[in-house]
């Protein structure tokens, strides 16, 4: 943990802003990640995020990392990040604020209004930036897999080798794909299900999500006080049961439990196989076999299996950042990425000037 974290001063508050949820960590290793469904709510941001910066004080200055730009209460996204900018501006109530871009550096509040776009979705590059230092030699697939996407990001010797920076052209490299452990709504994930010897179209419609089928599996555990499901019905496995029945558009009466179970695993294979293509078209663009594989994020359960299974990746090292440091903070790691990037920066400032840091 002392590789990945900054003990001592400056104490720094680092925060991921997404479109679902609220992540918040500081360079000791407290942390807390929580939902927080932004396109319902954005007039909310500010009060959410004073409470959480509350339950960490103390704190010397914030940094920030956001995806929350996309959500579609914003009618763009430069309006996005504007609005969250002032948001944790307002929230901060005069601390120290810097905001992580796609260039890889801090900028401050002004230059974020001046230019917006370059804060969209960059957290992904503060967390390679921060646990690049664990493989400071070779080539790594970092592999974080969360609720709602899977970045995949290519790392030589340690240093981000991505082609895309915004999420278009992410999309585009096959560096993010936009399947996770939870919110992915399952028709987006197979095309077809084998069931009583027919293939079937699951309904185009919300009734179940990927957390469904794990839950069946038990690849998750049941959080009976979770309702943060596509019917608002408990995260448990008999609840689970029903959206996935409703995905055929039957009750679970309909089906047997031997039935249920294997269209849970059909759902899964396909999740995987679409996250399989994507290390294959960045092992052929790096050069082959991946030495080192970093697994990070909710869905590291998922990371891990893939990347002993993958061919590209079976022989590599592997590297699991949920083992390296606390469950909270391995929830919140890019908010940890950001602190850990400022307070470090701060103390490079202060060592070349002999002087405070802490203003861009």
């Amino acid at each position: 943990m002392k590789d990945l974290l900054h003990f001592g001063k400056p104490e720094v508050l680092g925060l991921d802003i997404g479109g679902a949820n609220l992540k918040a960590a500081t360079t000791s290793g407290r942390a807390i990640a929580e939902p927080f469904p932004l396109w319902r709510d954005p007039a909310g941001l500010t009060d959410r995020l004073k409470g959480l910066m509350a339950r960490l004080k103390p704190f010397d200055s914030i940094a920030a990392t956001m995806t929350g730009e996309l959500a579609d209460c914003y009618p763009t996204k430069a309006e996005g990040v504007s609005s969250i900018v002032a948001s944790i501006e307002s929230a901060a109530n005069g601390a120290p604020l810097a905001l992580w871009s796609t260039e890889g550096r801090f900028v401050s509040a002004d230059a974020a209004r001046a230019e917006p776009l370059q804060l969209a979705a960059a957290n992904w590059l503060a967390l390679a930036a921060w646990v690049g230092r664990l493989v400071p030699r070779g080539r790594t697939l970092l592999l974080d897999i969360g609720s709602t996407t899977t970045d995949l990001i290519p790392l030589r010797d340690g240093i981000p080798a991505a082609r895309g920076r915004t999420d278009l052209g992410r999309l585009l490299a096959r560096e993010l794909v936009y399947t996770g452990v939870r919110r992915t709504p399952l028709c987006a994930t197979a095309s077809h299900v084998s069931l009583r010897g027919a293939l079937v179209r699951p309904a185009a419609e919300l009734f179940a999500t990927t957390l469904d089928p794990l839950l069946l599996l038990g690849e998750i555990a049941e959080q009976p006080d979770d309702r943060d499901t596509a019917d608002g019905r408990p995260a448990t496995r008999l609840a689970a049961g029903e959206r996935l029945a409703r995905c055929l558009c039957c009750d679970q009466g309909e089906l047997t439990a031997d039935e249920l179970q294997d269209l849970a695993r059909q759902f899964v294979a396909a999740q995987v196989t679409e996250l399989d293509q994507a290390i294959q078209t960045l092992a052929d663009r790096e050069g082959g076999e991946f030495e080192q594989v970093l697994v990070s994020g909710s869905g590291g359960f998922l990371g891990r299996k893939i990347a002993q299974s993958h061919p590209a990746t079976h022989a590599a090292r592997k590297i699991d950042l949920g083992q390296l440091v606390s469950p909270a903070v391995a929830a919140s790691a890019p908010a940890c990425a950001v602190a850990v990037l400022w307070s470090e920066q701060r103390c490079r400032e202060e060592r070349s000037t002999g002087l405070g840091a802490g203003n861009i």
